[in-house]
């Protein structure tokens, strides 16, 4: 429904910190020809916290007219208000999206029951598909198993992206869910795992700087080579952690900028990288492109 390589998107801005959508173009047609086979616009790597009602609107439209059915756009519609998620969603439903990724709802730490109830009111304002995000590091709470069983059962709540890093419930959460229920690793470096266990695939942040040898890696496992996608999960680990030795989106946003993806800074309370962790990432990726040139002092 989705693909198996899911590129959660970084927003573009200018120098200034505003929305630039005159660099969406470049950003999406690099996503697409490296391999990404579905874009989250609008999720926590898209830098939602910060993004206005009105730029979120202007770049799911914007996404949607660019991408012209080439792949699915998810819009991510979640937070923490009931209410205020279905009234989004319903008005993003309008713009052509073609499904929805809801994140658990953070900071007011609903109980399990109220989590079922909140992803059921959204699911139910919309007829297009849904994904449940799980990122309890994030939000502070976890939907389990039972709470995630309960969903799948709701006709349009199709899968879930999961980042609790908990392997024993997601393996419980795999089996004891439909079989035509999607579980996506929230990370990449989980993503071979996860999917040995039957997951899906992934919903990546690496894929912005190394999206072809992400390809490879998931397509390898799903034709039976376990050899070749082992080795790439191997080879790729240095850059699954090295986007993420600060807070996401700080570093996948530097990295792209680097290979000449322009698409600016991160907003506050968010802050630019550090001197040293510019010099880590160009170290990282050196590998990988050639367009990034080491310092060497």
């Amino acid at each position: 429904m989705f693909g198996r390589l899911i590129t959660a998107m970084v927003t573009p801005f200018d120098e200034k910190g505003e929305l630039d959508l005159s660099r969406l173009p470049r950003l999406i047609d690099h996503l697409l020809s490296t391999g990404t086979e579905g874009l989250v616009v609008c999720g926590t790597t898209g830098e939602s916290p910060t993004l206005s009602h009105d730029e979120k609107l202007a770049l799911f439209s914007a996404t949607v007219e660019y991408v012209s059915g080439k792949v699915p756009v998810i819009a991510g519609t979640g937070g923490y208000d009931t209410r205020s998620a279905v009234e989004f969603t319903r008005e993003v439903d309008k713009l052509g999206v073609d499904g929805f990724l809801q994140v658990s709802p953070y900071y007011n730490k609903p109980s399990q029951e109220g989590l079922y109830r909140h992803f059921r009111e959204i699911a139910g304002s919309t007829d297009k598909p849904v994904i449940i995000y799980n990122i309890p590091g994030r939000t502070s709470v976890n939907v389990q198993v039972e709470t995630m069983v309960r969903l799948a059962g709701i006709p349009n709540i199709v899968a879930a992206k999961e980042s609790s890093g908990d392997f024993a419930q997601i393996s419980r959460m795999i089996s004891e869910t439909p079989d035509d229920f999607m579980v996506y690793s929230g990370d990449d470096k989980y993503a071979l795992p996860i999917m040995a266990l039957g997951g899906t695939g992934v919903v990546s942040v690496a894929a912005h700087v190394v999206g072809n040898a992400m390809s490879d890696m998931v397509n390898a496992f799903f034709a039976g080579d376990l050899s070749t996608a082992r080795n790439l999960h191997h080879e790729l680990f240095p850059v699954f952690e090295g986007l993420f030795r600060t807070t996401n989106p700080v570093l996948v946003k530097e990295a792209l900028n680097l290979i000449g993806v322009p698409v600016g800074s991160v907003r506050l309370p968010l802050v630019s990288a550090t001197t040293n962790e510019k010099q880590e990432l160009k170290e990282v990726l050196s590998k990988w492109t050639s367009e990034v040139q080491v310092d060497v002092n």
